[in-house]
């Protein structure tokens, strides 16, 4: 197979991954995230299971904890993620959320006190100004709460990469039974919380009709499921650090379809500010050598590790 080939896959990946923030916002509304939350993994969680069986099977008992733990914490990733796209542009929600690619290799050099090469830090620098170019909308005005959310979960992203590459006990554990351990905790805690947070799963799904019901099995079968197994396979079938590059587009897909299919019209300093976003993450990806740890996004150190940092860390609510 030519590697054009090889690529389209993965690329497909970043284009449905970008394309999720604006699906989500077509699917969700604030008082129903948590409860599409739950129709969402519900449909994954079968599906994976009857692949994962064997591999789960043979999980420890620390393992499993472990899992759960990496589990709570993608839940509050989830609910940040969702609930800022649902109040924000799909384009700022996609281009905030790549700030987790600088965010990484930043908090690796604190917890290992080693230094960042300049150009990182300069990359680093330019992202943010990007961020508060695109948020303030080329002004003054402060970010908005659904820019702020999806701030929050580019941080708890940071936390969760580090947390699973740092845990001893997941080393070596199968990557499709941590990815549906994490999965299951996340679903189980969303259900615990949608009594309180709006109408029940059950209820929601009462209300949709074709087109969303069409949103949502988007959402779980191309931007969760294809998703990890096209990660699984590219792995092999090609080098780590080229499907962190064509995983690295995403943010440049949520732009495209933010402003072509989902009408966000940023004025030209916020256009700026997008441009420095893109520029900055991409630029700093390539500045750390990966092996630094530099592979900076969840999405790039599941494709680019043997350990298992899985999919489930992009499984959520903008893709």
């Amino acid at each position: 197979m030519s590697r054009t080939l090889r690529d389209l896959p993965v690329l497909g990946v970043a284009v449905v991954w970008g394309s999720s923030f604006l699906v989500v916002k077509h699917l969700a509304e604030p008082d129903t995230v948590v409860a599409m939350l739950v129709l969402r993994f519900g449909l994954v969680l079968p599906v994976l299971a009857v692949f994962a069986w064997r591999a789960l099977r043979a999980l420890t008992v620390r393992e499993w904890l472990g899992g759960a733990v990496l589990g709570a914490v993608l839940s509050a990733i989830f609910l940040l993620e969702t609930y800022g796209a649902v109040h924000t542009s799909a384009t700022n929600a996609g281009l905030v959320i790549s700030l987790t690619m600088v965010f990484t290799p930043l908090a690796e050099s604190a917890v290992r006190r080693t230094a960042l090469p300049r150009a990182f830090l300069a990359a680093a620098g330019l992202s943010v100004l990007g961020v508060a170019l695109l948020t303030g909308d080329g002004g003054l005005r402060a970010p908005s709460a659904g820019d702020l959310l999806v701030l929050g979960a580019a941080v708890v992203r940071t936390v969760h990469v580090l947390a699973m590459s740092r845990t001893r006990a997941l080393k070596g554990t199968d990557s499709l039974a941590l990815t549906w351990v994490q999965l299951a905790t996340a679903t189980a805690v969303f259900a615990l919380v949608a009594p309180f947070a709006g109408p029940s799963p059950l209820t929601l799904a009462g209300t949709f009709g074709p087109a969303r019901w069409g949103f949502l099995l988007y959402l779980s079968l191309l931007c969760t499921l294809f998703a990890f197994f096209v990660q699984m396979w590219a792995v092999r079938a090609t080098s780590p650090s080229r499907v962190s590059l064509l995983l690295g587009t995403e943010p440049l897909w949520a732009a495209v379809f933010g402003i072509a299919v989902g009408g966000d019209r940023p004025g030209l300093l916020a256009l700026a500010g997008g441009v420095c976003v893109l520029a900055g993450t991409e630029w700093g990806r390539r500045a750390v050598p990966p092996a630094e740890g530099a592979v900076a996004g969840p999405r790039e150190r599941a494709a680019a590790a043997d350990r298992p940092v899985s999919a489930a860390a992009k499984a959520g609510s903008g893709g």
